[in-house]
């Protein structure tokens, strides 16, 4: 049996207020190629389908069109909820949609039932576990703690305690299977060994985020989300990462898929395949002038580009002028060479023996790294003297 890993879609999210749903349908899309190119049996998302727990309804028919292609390019799809969606919207009309080949698995306390698949070689059981929000996973757990491998009591509070509940529940089905069954688990988790992004919403929970790879030991491979960043934690355990850049942390990151074959004796091999970058992203760093008008920047100007300018005076209207050139331009800094805007503010310092004139003139120059001009410096007087007027009238 073949396996194709992904997890982290996001579906809806936006890019520095650019609008990703044609990027992501495009790239998302064409897992459906790779399906039948590869000859896939079955997809996986290891949770966060969407963006947000409400998601607009533009999201949600790009990944019912996305969805719907991969079903028709042969594959069953097993999905589950991550900590960016509602559990509750993921799984609607779960029975209705795995008769038709979508496998949605939102429910604590379904958890160690499993998608049963089969190949040649015998049954593949498949488990999703949602994601597992430490307090109210431990009371959903606590709640049926009449299947098989349940604790009585689930002492701890973190993200180890309920994982390692989900697993035990899985393994004790898992045992009670035929012998020769191959198994796949999704997990949503921070699993420690891995290597976080800016991208990423953190699921610290009392200061304990991360959960040991030995937690789920005794599965074939465990196909895992939460991390934007393909990695590799041991052989069978590992990360896909997000289907696109989410942050320009990630701009180094080549995004990818695993193939995951089974066969008769469990993992038989993993592979990666590299997604295409729908628009690349990229960082500059100089002068504005500069920037606007070295020939070697021309490769930039169709990137999605976060700039540090170095100015030592901030520019007027710095992005309007960038995006003249590049028009994806999303993100600015002003750091200037000297450091100036990253000097220490001594406050006391500052306002002692001046007046609000003194003072505004001031605020001018730390912002911007110059004085303010004159005409500045009449509208500046024009508004004090508005203020002071208002506050004599009360």
């Amino acid at each position: 049996m073949r396996v194709l890993h992904t997890s982290d879609w996001h579906v809806g999210r936006t890019f520095h207020g650019r609008d990703l749903l044609g990027d992501q349908e495009a790239v998302l899309g064409g897992l459906a190629d790779l399906v039948v190119e590869e000859q896939v049996d079955v997809v996986v998302v290891a949770g966060d389908l969407y963006d947000r727990a409400v998601p607009s309804g533009e999201a949600v028919q790009t990944c019912v069109r996305v969805l719907a292609r991969i079903r028709e390019a042969g594959a069953q799809l097993v999905v589950t909820s991550g900590n960016h969606d509602s559990a509750a919207r993921v799984g609607a009309f779960a029975e209705f949609a795995a008769a038709g080949g979508l496998h949605l698995r939102t429910q604590v306390a379904g958890l160690h039932v499993p998608v049963e698949l089969a190949d040649e070689h015998g049954p593949v059981a498949v488990y999703g576990i949602p994601y597992l929000e430490p307090d109210p996973a431990r009371r959903a757990l606590q709640a049926c703690s009449d299947v098989p491998g349940a604790s009585a009591e689930i002492g701890s509070r973190g993200h180890t305690a309920v994982l390692t509940e989900a697993m035990n529940r899985i393994r004790a089905d898992l045992a009670g299977r035929p012998a020769g069954t191959r198994s796949v688990v999704l997990a949503h988790a921070f699993v420690t060994g891995g290597d976080s992004s800016e991208s990423e919403r953190t699921i610290a929970v009392g200061g304990v985020v991360q959960v040991p790879g030995s937690v789920f030991d005794g599965v074939d491979y465990v196909a895992l989300g939460h991390l934007h960043g393909p990695q590799r934690l041991a052989e069978h355990l590992r990360y896909s990462g997000s289907p696109l850049a989410y942050s320009f942390s990630e701009a180094a990151q080549r995004k990818s898929v695993w193939l995951v074959d089974l066969d008769a004796d469990g993992l038989a091999a993993v592979q990666r395949r590299e997604l295409p970058v729908p628009r690349r992203l990229a960082t500059a760093k100089g002068e504005l002038a500069e920037l606007l008008e070295a020939p070697e920047h021309a490769e930039l100007e169709d990137c999605y580009l976060s700039v540090t300018l170095t100015d030592e005076v901030r520019p007027l209207e710095p992005m309007r002028q960038l995006q003249q050139r590049f028009p994806h331009a999303v993100h600015l800094e002003w750091k200037p060479a000297t450091g100036r805007a990253t000097a220490p503010l001594r406050y006391a310092e500052i306002v002692r023996g001046r007046d609000d004139h003194a003072l505004a003139d001031q605020f001018v120059a730390d912002c911007r790294g110059s004085e303010p001009t004159g005409s500045e410096r009449a509208l500046l007087g024009e508004a004090l003297r508005a203020v002071a007027a208002a506050e004599g009238a009360k």
